[in-house]
């Protein structure tokens, strides 16, 4: 049995396809114990994700976790569950939809367009093999995380790496590490506060969560941290805002280990407590909206600031589809395809050059 995986079959008029490659998360199948069992498996077996020794968080996970959460997390997931499945599904796949339309109207190069789940389905490696089915012999992964870390960016890299590693006949590979604190991604989030508050009007406070990681994976050299904060300087900045008019926190905190301060919902009591009169949350981290954002923040976030005193809260949808959001996102990936992008390409002049190494090759006796 070899130790590579199957390669398509090789036609020599095939054209050659760039591939751009969308990563998100991932989310469960359904909104159900069932479903959450097996994504939570997947997610915290990652050695990235937890960095516990597998002799310690082993017995934790499988005798613990996997029997006690699973229906709790379904519970939150059936609260903010589509018809399309969930939110993060549904915006990453209509996001592929529109920026493969984008750049088919920015260049005639032949592209595949297409996005997995780091965690769930689609897989990573299934999608890949589809894509070296259509001929793409360049690709360009980008996870769709705007600040880089160990535990989102690198595991989601990993696994392309992992199916690479298994592929005899490999792409030309190009890979985006962040976009934290690119100009269009930070014009994309001020133009969406600044819309939400021509709307509803201007907060006393606006926070910015962020999800956050163990404290340690700082101390470690993880970038996150910085990134996150620079992100949220650079969005403030370009609001307006005095120092005392945002605060940034982090959210999704797990287990009993410190993690990065100050906590969201800790700081959201506190305004709370303080009879802060409005407060609006955005979620800078994520480019789409998804269980940490619409039920966390949304959801249990509100009920913690109007709980402990607070008096209105609103929620700022993340990035999603807005145009300017895809126009960034189309201007990232032409940026990381220069020298892949022909100044004339003629879609009859590939076609022909695919009929001659065809022809060649049959000359050849190597096809028929």
């Amino acid at each position: 049995m070899s130790a590579f995986l199957p390669e398509p079959p090789f036609r020599h008029d095939q054209p050659e396809r760039i591939g751009i490659l969308l990563i998100n998360l991932g989310t469960p199948d359904a909104p159900t114990a069932s479903a959450l069992r097996t994504y939570l498996k997947e997610f915290l077996s990652d050695r990235r994700v937890v960095e516990i020794p597998r002799a310690l968080w082993w017995p934790i996970l499988n005798g613990i976790i996997l029997n006690t959460r699973p229906a709790k997390s379904a519970a939150k997931y059936a609260s903010i569950w589509q018809a399309g499945g969930s939110p993060l599904k549904v915006h990453t796949e209509q996001l592929t939809r529109l920026l493969a339309s984008e750049m088919a109207g920015r260049t005639s190069v032949p592209m595949v367009v297409d996005y997995a789940m780091r965690y769930g389905q689609p897989s990573v490696a299934s999608v890949l093999d589809t894509m070296k089915a259509k001929g793409c012999d360049r690709l360009l992964v980008l996870p769709l995380y705007p600040q880089y870390a160990a535990s989102s960016t690198a595991t989601a890299l990993d696994a392309v790496y992992r199916t690479l590693l298994k592929t005899r006949n490999m792409p030309e590979l190009r890979t985006v590490r962040h976009y934290h604190d690119h100009p269009g991604y930070i014009a994309a989030l001020r133009q969406s506060v600044e819309a939400h508050w021509t709307e509803h009007g201007r907060p006393d406070v606006l926070l910015m969560s962020f999800h956050g990681v163990p404290r340690r994976s700082l101390e470690l050299g993880d970038p996150y941290h910085c990134e996150c904060l620079k992100t949220g300087r650079l969005l403030a900045e370009a609001l307006g805002l005095s120092p005392e008019q945002y605060r940034i926190t982090f959210q999704s905190r797990f287990g009993k280990a410190e993690w990065l301060k100050p906590y969201t919902a800790a700081t959201l009591a506190e305004l709370g407590q303080g009879k802060t009169g409005r407060v609006d949350a955005i979620c800078p981290g994520f480019a789409a909206d998804c269980l940490e954002t619409l039920e966390e923040i949304a959801m249990e976030g509100k009920a913690t600031f109007l709980n402990a005193g607070g008096g209105e809260f609103h929620y700022i949808p993340a990035l999603n589809t807005r145009p300017a959001w895809l126009s960034t996102l189309a201007d990232l990936v032409q940026a990381h395809l220069t020298g892949w992008l022909p100044e004339n390409y003629s879609a009859d002049e590939e076609i022909r050059r695919g009929e001659e190494r065809l022809h060649r090759a049959q000359d050849l006796g190597r096809a028929t």
